[in-house]
């Protein structure tokens, strides 16, 4: 894939201390992400999460697990790295051909992100005073762009930038279609269906790894060999076909999205939510792992 430039460890520390506890796809759907992910942690990995998180985590990885988000703007490089868009109505995606930033630049996506700040966790058995890298914000960055390639629009067209640029109404709000998938639907399904309360809904899609999605652990997986670290590429190649066939389908500008659009994708967000939690649990445990590693092709 390439190796990704050093300027991407730029030190935070400081800053990441000036944040508050942030919850939070919005802060919501990461901040459930982490919290699955932290259920199906080794003992191995969740020791070195607690090790790297910011004293202001309160050793809780999905608590700063929107961090990302806050400081796209003062991290004016970091924004690119959130999303990769595709060819529009193809619905597909490909490395070398979609990921480069808006000038053109190669190698600057989620996809390659993922595996940028993955090989830097990597380097923590070589014990953090040793790194050249800023493990802290690796693992930050890691979690959350692991849960922004599992929403189908962030990997979206690049006409529309991701949907960012269709307007609709959720009920009787504008808003656009990429926002509707970022925040409203996650919103409206804690509102009306789990009290307002999110630890509800994340105890639901818990119950739903355990029990109805037992069966069917393969959509879960991390990847397809199971034997690499992370695979982005075939999360945002999961991404577009999900943006094809649910977030664009019946959502063309000025249309009203209501009850038939969000009870038919609300299925979707909470499986990706999955999905995006069971993936990033099983790369830390992976990076974490004490047991030596086997040589990867």
């Amino acid at each position: 894939m390439g190796l990704f430039g050093l300027w991407w460890n730029g030190s935070a520390v400081g800053f990441l201390l000036l944040v508050p506890g942030i919850l939070g796809w919005g802060k919501e759907g990461h901040y459930a992400v982490c919290k699955i992910a932290e259920g199906f942690l080794s003992e191995d990995a969740l020791a070195a999460v607690k090790e790297l998180l910011p004293e202001s985590a309160g050793g809780e990885l999905a608590a700063v697990c929107s961090w990302p988000d806050e400081i796209r703007f003062h991290y004016h490089w970091s924004s690119a790295l959130h999303y990769v868009d595709t060819p529009d109505f193809l619905c597909n995606y490909n490395y070398s051909r979609d990921c480069h930033d808006s000038a053109g630049h190669k190698g600057r996506c989620v996809t390659a992100a993922i595996y940028n700040y993955t090989m830097q966790l990597l380097t923590y058995q070589d014990s953090i005073s040793k790194s050249k890298y800023n493990l802290t914000e690796a693992l930050l960055f890691l979690s959350h762009f692991i849960g922004d390639v599992h929403q189908p629009l962030h990997v979206g067209f690049t006409g529309d930038l991701g949907g960012n640029t269709i307007i609709v109404r959720w009920y009787r709000r504008k808003t656009n279609l990429h926002h509707v998938w970022d925040n409203m639907i996650i919103e409206s399904a804690v509102k009306t269906m789990y009290s307002e309360d999110l630890g509800l809904m994340i105890e639901a899609i818990q119950r739903n790894i355990t029990d109805a999605w037992f069966n069917d652990m393969s959509s879960l997986q991390i990847c397809t060999n199971n034997r690499t670290t992370v695979c982005p590429n075939e999360y945002a190649s999961e991404s577009i076909r999900l943006a094809c066939k649910f977030a664009y389908r019946n959502a063309t500008p000025g249309s009203t999205l209501n009850d038939d659009y969000f009870l038919s994708r609300l299925p979707v967000v909470e499986k990706r939510l999955a999905q995006s939690g069971v993936r990033l649990a099983a790369t830390l445990n992976h990076i974490f792992s004490s047991e030596p590693k086997i040589a990867e092709a």
